[in-house]
């Protein structure tokens, strides 16, 4: 059975109280990351939904909504230039409902459907200006679960930004929220505010056509593929490390199997600022791209081997973290990040296939509670926004120990890379989900 949906409606929600600043800064890093919306989808199962109607939860989703935006004011403004207009412009709050039942979308489930379950982007709509915040709420049929998707600005968070913002607004939801202050936002307090002429400018997307799969990787196989993956250098690899070398390895080789030349690749792998500066110069619940990141390259005659790989990953790691160490005790964060970044731009060239890794995994999705209990699945939508962009999302699977790899190549390199054995060897490509 298909999925159709019908919109029941499309508003505004403002933030409960005004604004308390007129404007916020944006930094240097802000203005440098795609212009996109970081987004996410949660279902939910509850004997709530069977009893009260929909018409009653959305009343408390969008009262909610707009107490949590009173802490997240700035999401409510607009982008002018290189800052935020907090003028209380508001957040878009679509309602929707289909006749489908929710177990049966699981059951079925087709990543290209989850189209219908985000926020639309109309004409005019940008993550550049506004809507800065958008927000679907769709009710499955008899009762049987509803689906929350939360789009934001790239612009102005990354994923840990996302997960605050949503833990926040659930808590408060479901009365659980002793949070009675305003968010941090980071503007330029670690990345340098970004000059006006980058309001300008944009940073180039790919431009082939991507799809986007999803494989999961479940626990036992991780466990087979950090075997393989271990070394004398590195005996114990992380699940993340393990994951990330073999889909490199795997989506090198598609892409090599469509060249009529190979062609140097690089892999680069998003970092949390958060996990690795003190709390006293950057709160754990901070709000921005409060990200650094490092890169291995392999040129166009060279193997990628998963061990290897893993190796390289680790002491890139381990040099990210004594760069910030060393530069938070310095007092140059700001210059030793902008040198990273720096050092990434430099191998930018339009010969070299590149793939961007950001791990969601250990950030907790699956307690993000409205009142219904945990979500019975959570996945990434962002791939329904752009279909441009080549990109590998980890996230973990409901029980913790497994994990989703969102996965976007171009259409000629996918049709290749679901067919790679030794990524079959150790990922299931979406299966359906029971609940």
């Amino acid at each position: 059975m298909d999925l159709e949906i019908e919109v029941m409606g499309r508003e505004l929600i403002k933030p409960a109280t005004p604004s308390p600043h007129n404007h916020i800064q944006l930094s240097l890093l802000d203005l440098s990351v795609p212009a996109m919306y970081v987004s996410t989808i949660f279902l939910y199962k509850s004997e709530d939904l069977l009893t009260m109607s929909p018409d009653i939860i959305s009343k408390k989703l969008k009262s909610s909504l707009s107490k949590t935006l009173s802490r997240f004011y700035p999401l409510a403004g607009e982008i002018e230039g290189v800052s935020i207009n907090c003028n209380d412009k508001g957040v878009v709050y679509t309602e929707a409902r289909t006749n489908l039942l929710l177990p049966e979308f699981l059951k079925n489930l087709n990543v290209d459907s989850l189209e219908e379950l985000r926020p639309k982007i109309d004409v005019g709509d940008s993550p550049t200006k506004w809507p800065l915040l958008s927000v679907n709420v769709t009710f499955f049929g008899s009762g049987s679960g509803v689906a929350v998707s939360v789009c934001v600005s790239h612009r102005i968070c990354d994923a840990s930004s996302l997960l605050t913002l949503v833990t926040d607004w659930s808590s408060t939801m479901s009365n659980k929220n002793s949070n009675v202050g305003t968010h941090q936002f980071a503007e330029a307090t670690i990345y340098p505010p970004a000059p006006p002429h980058m309001a300008l400018q944009s940073p180039t997307m790919d431009s082939k056509k991507c799809i986007t799969n999803r494989f999961v990787f479940e626990s036992s196989k991780i466990a087979e593929l950090k075997r393989k993956a271990a070394s004398q250098s590195v005996p114990m690899p992380t699940r993340v490390e393990a994951i990330t070398s073999v889909i490199w390895k795997c989506a090198r080789n598609a892409s090599r199997s469509n060249l009529m030349a190979p062609r140097s690749t690089l892999m680069y792998q998003a970092v949390d600022l958060r996990l690795r500066v003190p709390s006293s110069v950057l709160s754990q619940d901070a709000i921005g791209n409060l990200q650094t990141a490092f890169f291995l390259k392999k040129d166009a005659e060279s193997k990628v081997e998963i061990h290897e790989t893993v190796v390289a990953f680790r002491t890139a790691k381990e040099e990210v973290n004594k760069i910030l160490k060393d530069n938070v005790q310095s007092n140059t964060l700001g210059q030793g990040l902008l040198n990273v970044m720096g050092s990434f731009v430099s191998e930018f060239k339009p010969d070299i296939d590149i793939y961007t890794m950001s791990s969601w995994c250990g950030k907790p999705f699956y307690k993000v509670d409205f009142g219904w209990g945990c979500p019975v699945w959570m996945g990434s939508a962002s791939h329904t926004i752009y279909d441009n962009m080549v990109y590998v999302v980890l996230m973990d699977s409901k029980d913790g120990e497994g994990v989703e790899a969102w996965i976007s190549l171009p259409a000629e390199d996918m049709s290749v890379f679901v067919h790679d054995q030794e990524l079959l060897a150790y990922a299931v490509l979406n299966p359906p989900i029971t609940i």
